[in-house]
């Protein structure tokens, strides 16, 4: 049964539980579209026509599993959001340029696909067909990325993982020259920066691995300890935590200016710490969780070298360290479930989405793009470290680092555009990547 674009959207309401339902792409003049499509729901198969040769690429990612399908030189029209809640989470439709429609399907947490199984064959040339398989249990050694061809050869991309969680692929040298042309006209900066394509394991590192005064961005790692004690049953989000003078601080933050002996809840004072970057409530909690040395301790465990807590805040002589390579591997550990459960790490991402100082790495994003990230700012030092999801669906990891006279504003200038070098590289449809897989990095 061949079903039009009019007739998808009538119907879309019962073929969205049955696995997978639908492609919906729009037309444009100068654009290819879809002609026609199919899907059995029974045993899974999709066919789908276009109108001209279009080569689909189909990625299979993992954390959330999602079934990814790119086709270039096809237009869809406004983005779409299906929420189905069952095994398939979401479907999400859009464009991933100008020139690309991407659709991507979401599993729900514990399930993905058997890879050897998911087939793209070419029926002739303007006709593609896709066989999926039934979902199945999630398990540990399932790799991280597969990409399909109409060969139906599977690739595991790279063999050295970053936080031993994220197959590394190849630097993004293409990016690199613009990068570093924008860091020649603030030369009087000093940066480090580390960006990482969770999808595809490309990745931009420069002086990812040189050590910086942490300032606030020191919160981040404090947050996903406590998440860690709270799945250890050690803390609860509930419980009173006492604002004690010895605790009370300057620099960010109100609880400051309220009285000596308030008593907060963990979850309100953990929010504070990460959203008005209050320096008092982390003091708070640094005490809670047993103090700078077992915090330190901690860190190391999870593989950061340069992360150090040598001062409670507010550290405005920067004696607490960090980089920004250290940084992006708390955000992939937390992202990849190997710190926190699932629960807590929904939270604390939600927790980092809140944060209320958009200047730097936020201020670079395009449209419908969500960060999940912390700031740092001592005067001289600002830094910024999140977890960005595009409106395609494309994932990445952003941290960055700059030393800069004291408060010059062209120091926030420069990482916003960064950051905007960076997303709009991440942007296009097949963004160039030298293959040079020598030079991945091993932290």
């Amino acid at each position: 049964m061949l079903l039009t674009h009019k007739e998808m959207i009538l119907k879309a309401s019962w073929l969205l539980p049955s696995f997978l339902s639908l492609f919906l792409f729009g037309s444009s003049v100068k654009a290819a579209a879809i002609a026609n499509w199919h899907f059995d729901p029974n045993d899974n198969h999709l066919d789908f026509t276009t109108d001209v040769n279009v080569q689909p690429k189909i990625q299979l990612l993992t954390n959330p599993t999602r079934l990814v399908i790119d086709l270039p030189g096809v237009t869809s029209g406004n983005p779409q959001t299906s929420e189905i809640g069952s095994v398939i989470q979401d479907i999400r439709i859009g464009q991933l340029n100008a020139q690309t429609t991407r659709m991507v399907i979401t599993l729900a947490s514990g399930y993905t696909f058997d890879l050897a199984q998911v087939k793209l064959q070419q029926q002739s040339p303007d006709r593609w067909s896709v066989q999926l398989p039934q979902p199945v249990p999630l398990t540990a050694t399932q790799p991280k990325f597969l990409e399909i061809t109409s060969a139906n050869t599977s690739t595991t991309v790279g063999n050295s993982l970053f936080a031993d969680v994220v197959p590394m692929h190849s630097p993004m040298k293409a990016l690199e020259p613009e990068v570093k042309a924008l860091m020649s006209r603030y030369s009087f900066l000093k940066t480090g920066m580390f960006f990482l394509d969770l999808d595809t394991g490309d990745y931009l590192d420069i002086g990812g691995d040189r050590v910086f005064p942490a300032a606030s961005t020191i919160k981040l790692p404090i947050l996903i300890a406590f998440f860690q004690d709270l799945d250890a049953g050690k803390v609860t989000l509930e419980e009173k935590l006492t604002m004690r003078r010895d605790l009370v601080t300057n620099g960010s933050g109100t609880m400051q200016y309220e009285r000596v002996g308030n008593k907060y809840t963990a979850l309100e004072t953990i929010s504070k710490m990460i959203t008005i970057s209050d320096n008092t409530a982390t003091n708070m909690i640094i005490d809670r969780l047993g103090g700078a040395a077992k915090l330190n301790q901690r860190f190391r465990s999870w593989g950061l070298k340069d992360t150090v807590i040598r001062h409670l805040l507010a550290d405005l002589r920067g004696t607490n360290t960090t980089s920004s390579q250290d940084m992006a591997r708390v955000l992939a550990l937390l992202v990849n479930n190997k710190l926190v459960s699932l629960q807590s790490r929904e939270q604390a991402l939600d927790i980092l989405r809140h944060t209320t100082i958009h200047t730097l790495l936020p201020a670079g994003l395009g449209k419908g793009a969500v960060i999940a990230n912390k700031t740092g700012d001592i005067g001289f030092l600002i830094g910024d470290a999140g977890f960005v999801t595009m409106p395609s669906g494309k994932r990445y990891l952003a941290a960055i680092f700059v030393t800069r006279p004291y408060k010059d504003s062209r120091g926030r200038d420069f990482i916003r555009q960064v950051s905007r070098l960076v997303y709009d590289y991440l942007n296009q449809p097949n963004p160039v990547a030298a293959v040079d897989s020598s030079n991945s990095a091993t932290r």
